[in-house]
């Protein structure tokens, strides 16, 4: 297989196209609006598998942390060809408000002590230590491995990877498969209507988005990614150096509708003040919402449909953490090499398997 085929330029698209190309395979990258549209270009940027994980999940979980071990040469990869996409090491900080919050974070705790994940609990006093902006947290978690990267900065440099291994952009929507000798669908919320096998399989998930800025003043932004869940909403906190937060994220079921609700941005904004009060005085910048890709099982589809198409969607929440591993499935598949670790579970075989139970 020589030409390639891919539908969608968020971060998995874009991020498939550049790791093919250097390959030397002729690639086409087909969407509208390439590195700026979608889900990519309004996410938090965390990196960070072992703070996603939960009993049942065992296999995101693992093939969570089979992309973020490539991290660092995937961004050093894309660091050679003249872009810095930002990453960062500074770990997570998980919170509890109350005793409830607290038990969920003794069974995170204990879930990823068992798998041999480093994760250390903290008082509330010790979290504040941590971070001292914090509000009254009861408690906390803190996994000093989880990475996280600046979205828009990875988004231009794999958009500018691209254009340097000669990979072309046709700025279109794509309402049926491209004529090549191998198609990747990565059009996130929207596979479904690409292939019948994903028609049912892949789902839009909405989230809103708030980016806020420190006013002069103000304390600076945490400098830690920090989580939390106030009033069973899951919240975090991304810090951009001292310049810039990121703030999310609601999550719920709507369909294709992408407009920013005023609840939404008040939960977003009553969550965060407790988690740390100090935002109350940041600029807000700038609201959105964007539709994740969900799965039926919160695994992505990972592998070929039928005749040279191939599936590399439903990343639900881990989008930019799985964007090389995903990558570099893809080119393994081509290469007739033994894909990375953890893939074999996020085969869309499982749907036919479903399908005849």
């Amino acid at each position: 297989m020589t030409n390639l085929a891919v539908v969608g330029g968020g971060v998995i698209g874009l991020a498939t196209a550049w790791r093919v190309a250097r390959t030397g395979r002729s690639v086409t990258l087909y969407d509208p609006e390439p590195a700026r549209g979608g889900a990519s270009w309004l996410a938090g940027g965390m990196l960070a598998p072992v703070t996603e994980a939960w009993p049942g999940e065992e296999d995101v979980l693992r093939l969570g942390e089979e992309s973020l071990k490539r991290w660092p040469g995937f961004a050093g990869d894309l660091r050679e060809e003249g872009v810095d996409p930002g990453l960062a090491g500074h770990g997570t900080l998980v919170v509890a408000f109350d005793s409830a919050d607290a038990g969920h974070l003794d069974i995170l705790a204990g879930h990823l002590h068992s798998l041999g994940r480093a994760a250390a609990r903290l008082t509330g006093r010790a979290a504040k230590r941590l971070e001292p902006g914090l509000g009254s947290v009861r408690s906390g978690l803190h996994v000093p491995g989880d990475l996280a990267v600046d979205n828009r900065k990875l988004l231009q440099a794999l958009y500018d990877a691209c254009a340097r291994r000669n990979v072309r952009f046709r700025r279109e929507r794509v309402e049926e498969l491209p004529a090549a000798d191998a198609v990747v669908l990565a059009a996130g919320a929207w596979t479904g209507r690409l292939h019948p096998l994903l028609a049912d399989a892949v789902r839009p998930l909405k989230g809103e988005i708030l980016r806020l800025k420190p006013r002069r003043g103000c304390l600076p932004p945490p400098s830690h990614t920090v989580r939390a869940v106030v009033e069973g909403r899951p919240i975090y906190l991304v810090p951009r150096g001292d310049s810039e937060l990121v703030l999310g994220a609601t999550q719920y079921e709507a369909g294709f509708d992408q407009a920013v609700t005023a609840r939404g941005v008040r939960e977003l904004l009553e969550g965060a003040e407790r988690v740390f009060p100090a935002l109350t005085e940041y600029e807000l910048t700038e609201t959105a919402a964007g539709l994740r890709a969900g799965s039926r099982d919160a695994l992505p589809y990972l592998g070929e449909l039928d005749g040279g198409v191939f599936a590399a969607t439903g990343h639900h929440r881990n989008g930019l953490l799985m964007a090389p591993v995903t990558a570099d499935a893809v080119v393994a598949w081509l290469e007739g090499d033994e894909p990375p670790e953890g893939t074999a579970a996020a085969s869309p075989a499982r749907l036919h398997q479903k399908e005849h139970v």
